[in-house]
């Protein structure tokens, strides 16, 4: 077992090293996600555990196990939950239809849709249309001329905010984990997650072949928002239910001591579905 969370460790490893996230920060990490784990377990059990329980359960001292629970929790933004994102998201669907609505007016003309009508659905109203277009605008994915806001983007990927992308990167590899973690302990139905893998071919195909899945998620993308906001408009505020699809692909020269010749495999880690 110990191997295998090694190999899910080392991306993230690589990260904390470009970083420059020493030892120390990520004993204190790891001490924090096992008491929050051991924590978890024992309240789905009925119980809410006390120092003695979660020292006992983690193998850390009760000091250490006092210090965590007396910090004050720090946490980057939601990505699921950015008004940014959602404005995007709804201005794309309107835009897969309508390629005209590229360009909108940022307040309400004649009934027109807006950039602003978009904002203030999106984020039901809580945040003011132009502080989430200055924000996209931050970001790089719109461009503002003469009372009208333009697409610049076809995704929302924050590249210019290392806070939104390691936001993004936690959710989205959290979600793919807990998906595997599922699979593995066979706990609950078996959620969807397959891979195809193929080594020993040129980088010019993995290339061709990154570029076709990338044309292809975009149709699947698109279908899957249009379900996802039809779910969440028919839903009432009792609904706590959240869904994550995603798709990643990643290649690399793997070098020639390590390539072996192999044809497209399935992958389907634990029990799969």
């Amino acid at each position: 077992m110990l191997a295998a969370c090694a190999r899910v460790f080392r991306p993230m490893i690589r990260l904390a090293v470009a970083y420059g996230i020493k030892h120390r920060d990520l004993e204190v990490l790891l001490r924090d996600l096992l008491l929050d784990e051991a924590r978890r377990v024992w309240v789905n059990k009925g119980t809410e555990p006390n120092i003695s329980q979660l020292s006992v359960t983690t193998g850390l001292n009760r000091k250490a196990v006092t210090a965590k629970v007396r910090e004050p929790e720090e946490s980057l933004p939601r990505s699921e939950m950015s008004a940014e994102a959602k404005t995007l998201t709804q201005w794309l669907q309107a835009y897969a239809y309508d390629p005209a609505l590229r360009s909108l007016p940022i307040a309400a003309e004649d009934g027109q849709l807006s950039f602003e009508a978009l904002a203030r659905n999106a984020s039901r109203g809580d945040l003011h249309h132009r502080a989430i277009l200055d924000d996209l605008i931050r970001l790089g994915m719109v461009i503002e001329f003469d009372g009208r806001a333009e697409l610049a983007t076809g995704a929302f990927v924050p590249a210019n905010d290392l806070k939104q992308m390691l936001a993004f990167l936690g959710d989205s590899a959290r979600d793919h984990l807990l998906a595997s973690v599922s699979n593995t302990l066979g706990t609950k139905a078996p959620l969807l997650e397959r891979s195809v893998f193929a080594g020993g071919i040129s980088l010019a195909d993995c290339e061709r072949i990154h570029h076709f899945v990338r044309e292809r998620w975009a149709g699947l993308h698109h279908d899957l928002t249009q379900e996802m906001t039809r779910a969440y408009n028919a839903a009432d505020e009792r609904a706590t239910g959240r869904i994550r699809v995603g798709i990643y692909t990643y290649y690399e020269d793997a070098g020639a001591d390590d390539t072996t010749m192999s044809v497209p495999t399935l992958e389907a880690p634990g029990k799969a579905g």
